[in-house]
Parts: C-alpha cells; structure tokens; sequence
C-alpha cells in the first residue's frame, strides 16, 4: 500500500486532509510549543479557536489557567500571555490550561475532527515522525501561517518531520513538499531566525520564549495527540 507526505500552511488547508489523512499541526513561534510544554509537565490543555468558544469551555473547567494571545495581544482576563517559557516555570500544573492563539489553535481546532491529529514542535518533532511510521499511510503536516505567511520556523519544523518519512519510503505529494524537504534537509538549529516572527519576539522585548525553543530542541520523546478537544501525551505503544 503506497505511502504518502504532504506539507502545507494556514488553518483552512486542514480541509484538503479530513479524509484519509493523520494531520501534524505545528506552530512553533508558539502554540504549538507552549501546547507540548503544559502536557508534558503534566498539564490538561485544551486549545480553543476564539476568544467565543473559550468561553464555554473555561465555564467547564475547574481554575482554568487563560493563556494566549489574539494579534500580539494577551485577551481581556487571561492570566498570561501565549509563552512556553513563563508557562514552564509555573508551579501549578494542578490548573488545566485554556489555550488561545491568533491562528495556531485555529489549526489545532480543525484538525481535532480528521482521522488523526498530533501537534509537534521543534522539542518533539523526532518522536512524532518516528510515531507516524507504520500507523498512518498518509500524512498531511501543517504550519499554522502567520498573517498568511508561512514562517520559517514552521516551515523547518514541517520539513524535518516529513524528511523522516521520506526517508523511510513515503513520497512527497508535491514538488512544493520535496522542495521544502531538501531546503530545510541538515539546516542549523538556529537557521529560521530571519523569521519575522523572531522579529516580532525581539521588538516586543519577548525574546525569553525564542531562548526557551533555542534550549529545547528534540528533548521530548513523546508524540502529542488531539482528542476530544484535549492535547494528550502519546502512551507508548499506542
């Protein structure tokens, strides 16, 4: 049975990959890094697409702790703003997280309803491709986009993971996947700096979450999974 990779961008692809597809949602300047960094301390997540549905589902949770950011900008009564660095220094994992975010809780939201949904990063992006082996034929990955762009963060990350399956005998669905593969193919750790959206960090004086992905590459050896509204640890084995 033949196997297949395909690397795209912006929340509304996800409706090109609802059938047949496992989707790997990345954003990681920062949702999707801040989404891996509350699971894997032990935090409940539940990533919402606007600040309407993040009404009901904080009315259901108990203390929820409001994190995110709409445009730059933390939302009226969060608690903090859209940071994997402040977030793993709290101590109260005790708290599930509500998480808000300009585009990558939007990807994160539609992809919860394809056949499989993971989130991935820059700390976990090994352990998700090397989870999708075997499990899944084809593979849709996602960069969430920002202001319709797609960033070079998101793009390093997509790349790297489809690399892995390409390497193990999936084939790219487009000239545009096989493109990216091989441009982002043994890049530095450091190569998507001239991203706007490391820009955007610096200027705002936030450069504490840019050291935070810089530190903390590859040190999870977990796949994350969305189900049920919630982003899970992967049990082994699953």
């Amino acid at each position: 049975m033949s196997q297949s990779v395909v690397i795209d961008f912006l929340p509304e692809s996800v409706r090109h990959y609802r059938d047949g597809y496992a989707i790997v949602a990345i954003d990681v300047i920062r949702a999707t890094t801040t989404a891996v960094t509350a699971v894997s301390m032990g935090r409940r997540c539940f990533p919402v697409p606007s600040i309407e549905a993040a009404l009901p589902v904080a009315a259901r949770l108990d203390n929820p702790l409001l994190v995110g950011e709409l445009g730059g900008n933390m939302p009226f009564g969060f608690d903090m703003t859209n940071s994997p660095a402040e977030l793993a220094h709290r101590r109260d994992v005790m708290r599930p997280m509500l998480l808000l975010s300009s585009s990558g809780t939007q990807l994160m939201h539609l992809a919860k309803d394809c056949d499989a949904a993971y989130v991935a990063c820059l700390r976990n992006h090994s352990a998700v491709s090397q989870h999708l082996l075997g499990r899944h034929r084809r593979v849709a990955v996602i960069g969430a986009g920002t202001r319709g762009e797609f960033r070079e963060e998101d793009q390093m990350c997509c790349a790297w993971v489809a690399q892995v399956l390409v390497e193990a005998g999936y084939a790219p669905e487009d000239s545009k996947t096989q493109e990216l593969v091989e441009r982002w193919r043994g890049a530095a750790n450091d190569a998507f700096l001239p991203s706007k959206s490391v820009e955007y960090l610096r200027k705002t004086g936030q450069t504490r979450d840019l050291e935070f992905i810089l530190e903390h590459f590859n040190d999870l050896r977990a796949a994350f999974a969305i189900k049920h509204d919630e982003v899970t640890m992967v049990a082994p084995g699953e």
